[in-house]
């Protein structure tokens, strides 16, 4: 039985009064679960200030993007090693507002994830296909790359030590959501494209689903088979909303 994993995305909102009370809400509201694994990613200026407030409880800390260097002049990034210093435990890697405006391809996306590996964190890797793309019948395809870009570059066993997120392009902020059974076939798609290389990482790694995952719809979401947890976005910046998909989780463990 995989352990669900809520991971909240702050994206770039927030400010250390606003984070300050986020976090107590959250840290407060963990206390009754027993099931789910519970994660937060704010941005980088309040990494050090979650880690400290969220000390001594069952919610990890995570970065939103990472260097696909371990360091050196570059000026302006920020290593996995670094975040991994802080006290971090994740780093999401290849949001597609990464991929979409800053130009982030594939290649670039298995680069961090390695430097990710190497300095011990657990890499959330997002794939998704934009709306274009699913009415061109090119979901499969378009995942199909993103994954395949790490699983060439480092191997099943990459996955092993990660965690994969699919974020329907076309579903993140807009109000819509896939249905259960459109993200099911999708994750269950990736599962198996894991699986034909190596059936026990494909059985053991966790694939969130990302597409405006909300306390309404949380519930039958992780219901399905091969969902196993959420990268919240927006529902992630209240307490009471982030809360309550956690619930939702501990309900589907």
């Amino acid at each position: 039985m995989r352990q669900p994993l809520v991971a909240g995305n702050w994206k770039m909102n927030g400010s250390k009064a606003s984070a300050e009370a986020l976090l107590a809400g959250i840290k407060e509201g963990v206390a009754g679960l027993s099931k789910t694994e519970v994660l937060v990613c704010p941005p980088f200026p309040y990494l050090g200030q979650a880690v400290a407030a969220l000390a001594g409880t069952r919610v990890a800390v995570g970065a939103q993007n990472a260097a696909a260097e371990a360091s050196g002049a570059y000026t302006g990034e920020v290593s996995a090693g670094m975040i991994k210093d802080l006290g971090c435990a994740y780093v999401i890697l290849g949001h597609s507002e990464r991929r979409q405006y800053y130009g982030e391809t594939d290649e670039i996306i298995a680069a961090k994830y390695a430097q990710a590996l190497a300095a011990g964190l657990t890499p959330v890797l997002c794939v998704g296909e934009t709306l274009t793309e699913r009415v061109n019948g090119e979901t499969e395809a378009v995942v199909f790359r993103h994954l395949d870009a790490v699983l060439e570059t480092a191997g099943p066993e990459a996955i092993a030590r990660g965690v994969i997120a699919y974020e329907p392009v076309w579903a993140i902020g807009t109000g819509m959501t896939a249905t259960p059974e459109q993200a099911q076939a999708v994750h269950a798609f990736l599962r198996g494209r894991v699986a034909a290389i190596d059936p026990g990482v494909a059985a053991g790694v966790r694939i969130l689903y990302g597409g405006s995952m909300k306390p309404d719809n949380a519930m039958e979401l992780m219901a399905q088979e091969d969902i196993d947890g959420g990268l919240i976005g927006g529902a992630s910046l209240k307490a009471s909303d982030f809360l309550a998909i956690c619930q939702a989780g501990e309900a589907n463990a």
